[in-house]
């Protein structure tokens, strides 16, 4: 008896937020490496605490806490970095690639170059299960990200 599966398609699994930030992709790279606490979550939340040790394999921690103290952690590793392009981090797993049983995203941003020095800025959150998209998604994936692009187009544009 053969037994077929279908996997889900990747609009199912998928949430995804675009901006073009007028500057250059090694700037906008640079700040997501360095100043990730300075721009981290949506409008009114801090993030205090902030690891990485960006290598395929280095971990990836943060902590961001909300106006009323309620602390919200991250933790994951590094599956690629390549500078001023790409940046892929993963949940599925912790520090010597011990796998985590509550595995929700991978997300993978790019910093694709524009005309005029500007990037094209791209955050993809590629889910395990329709659930867990469904679940971020009304979780505020694009509010909540979105706010963070904002802090990080800001900050970027400071120089």
């Amino acid at each position: 008896m053969k037994t077929e599966t279908t996997a889900p398609a990747a609009a199912d699994l998928e949430l995804v937020i675009t901006r073009d930030i007028p500057a250059p992709p090694a700037r906008v790279f640079r700040a997501w490496t360095t100043q990730l606490s300075q721009w981290w979550g949506p409008h009114g939340m801090t993030t205090p605490f902030c690891e990485m040790d960006l290598r395929p394999g280095g971990i990836f921690r943060t902590i961001m806490r909300a106006p009323d103290g309620t602390e919200y952690p991250t933790k994951g590793v590094f599956l690629e970095i390549v500078p001023d392009e790409r940046i892929v981090f993963t949940d599925a797993f912790g520090p010597g690639w011990v796998p985590d049983p509550d595995a929700f995203f991978t997300a993978i941003t790019t910093f694709d170059p524009l005309p005029g020095g500007k990037t094209k800025y791209t955050a993809r959150a590629l889910h395990w299960t329709a659930g867990h998209r469904e679940k971020h998604a009304k979780m505020g994936f694009h509010q909540g990200w979105g706010e963070s692009l904002d802090r990080l187009a800001a900050l970027v544009l400071q120089g």
